[in-house]
């Protein structure tokens, strides 16, 4: 990749009402046109958004042309529930995910089978092996749940698949 180009993608929030997919759809054709890298789209907090995020992806992708990447997110998922999410998208030709930790909902006391977003990026290169092409997330500040910045970046480095 050339050093001077820019590297940028958008992020999407699943929309609630075919009206809300209809004007994504178009503002997702409009900034198709700039030629990001890929869109993203979220995953709503404890995969509450799983059904929207999954139809999402799927339809911006087939319509735009353009590298879909959908967010899994480690809070309250299940290794069951994640390796259903990974097939699904793995059979509609999708190929790159955004691996999060996940905020907390309110009131859910315990993450879920994933507790960090490296334990969820290590399941899903065991699954798929290299199928996917893996996003992981960082704080331009160090993590607020880290003790220290050499800490944070050693989390961020395991993320990634380097040595801490």
């Amino acid at each position: 990749m050339d050093t001077n180009t820019h590297v940028y993608s958008f992020e999407f929030f699943p929309p609630k009402t075919a009206e809300g997919m209809a004007k994504l759809e178009q503002t997702s054709l409009e900034l198709a046109k700039l030629k990001p890298l890929f869109f993203s789209v979220t995953f709503g907090a404890g995969g509450s958004t799983r059904d929207r995020t999954f139809e999402t992806v799927i339809d911006i992708q087939h319509k735009s042309g353009i590298d879909v990447a959908p967010h899994l997110s480690c809070i309250s998922s299940t290794r069951e529930n994640i390796r259903e999410i990974l097939h699904s998208y793995r059979d509609k030709g999708i190929n790159h995910i955004v691996a999060l930790r996940g905020d907390m909902p309110s009131g859910v006391g315990e993450a879920g089978e994933f507790r960090f977003a490296n334990e969820l990026v290590t399941f899903i290169r065991e699954e798929t092996g290299d199928h996917f092409h893996i996003e992981v997330a960082a704080y331009p500040e160090f993590h607020p749940q880290a003790p220290n910045a050499r800490r944070d970046l050693a989390n961020f480095r395991r993320k990634v698949g380097l040595p801490s």
